[in-house]
């Protein structure tokens, strides 16, 4: 797939604005490997935030601000977070006018590419409340007392339900590291997970999603993956998966998906983004 294309490959930065930049990657490939049929087993979308955005008003002025882009969790593409950064740099040099004007372009182009009706919304770079930092709400299970020595590929017979009570509780994770599938380079992010359910084993559940550490994939096949996994084996009455990852090239990605009436999250920022 990405024989043809600039992924992995040293690529100059154009000023100059060129939609084809974009790769879009159908996301049916990954969910094939993992079993997820139509209709969707889930709810969802992906956040993107950019933090490095400029262009040109009608004066030749240089213009700066903040994007978040967010993606439908039922769109047929996602976009390569590379040649999304190359697209952003494409508007460097090119005089587009305000921002209203540059939401529409962005808009039109990543609608496009992902097959779904994308929503971007420009803030200046003096707004004070964008992306706010805030904290993921529950129990942290990183410092648990437990050996582990496997990491990798993913392994969910770490995973375990105790217990024949239900109940709701958010876990969270700050250790969670996967691979880039074209560059092999580390993505970093911090995981919560919220269910209505048996009781999950912590020290499982610790252990599974370290399994990803040394595990190729894209941001949102990773959560989607966790999502999986955790319904097939601990079978929960509801569930949530959030990753929020760390940027890479002014760029974050930050999946959600969910099963029915959960509801969609807010864009927070965590301290390492």
């Amino acid at each position: 797939m990405f024989q043809d294309s600039l992924l992995g490959k040293p690529a100059e930065y154009t000023g100059r604005y060129d939609p084809r930049l974009l790769f879009p990657i159908p996301r049916a490939d990954a969910r094939e490997g993992l079993d997820i049929l139509e209709p969707l087993p889930f709810l969802g979308q992906d956040i993107w935030n950019a933090y490095e955005l400029s262009w040109l008003d009608k004066s030749g002025r240089p213009r700066a601000g903040l994007a978040e882009i967010v993606v439908r969790a039922d769109s047929s593409h996602i976009i390569e977070s590379k040649s999304f950064k190359l697209y952003l740099n494409s508007f460097n040099q090119t005089r587009v006018g305000d921002s209203e004007r540059l939401r529409q372009m962005l808009v039109q182009d990543l609608s496009e590419a992902c097959g779904v009706p994308v929503n971007v919304t420009i803030l200046p770079a003096t707004a004070n409340h964008a992306f706010p930092v805030d904290l993921f709400n529950g129990e942290v299970i990183d410092d648990l007392e437990v050996d582990i020595n496997y990491y990798g590929p993913p392994e969910p017979l770490y995973l375990s339900v105790s217990g024949d009570n239900q109940i709701s509780e958010s876990l969270v994770s700050h250790v969670f590291r996967s691979n880039c599938p074209v560059t092999n380079q580390p993505d970093w992010a911090s995981i919560q997970i919220r269910y209505l359910g048996r009781r999950i084993e912590r020290e499982g559940l610790l252990r599974y999603l370290v399994s990803y550490r040394t595990h190729n994939g894209f941001h949102e096949n990773c959560i989607e993956h966790i999502f999986m996994d955790l319904m097939r084996q601990c079978r929960p009455m509801q569930l949530s998966i959030y990753g929020r990852f760390t940027r890479r090239g002014g760029l974050d990605i930050n999946p959600y998906r969910c099963t029915e009436g959960m509801g969609m999250p807010g864009n927070i920022r965590l301290i390492r983004q």
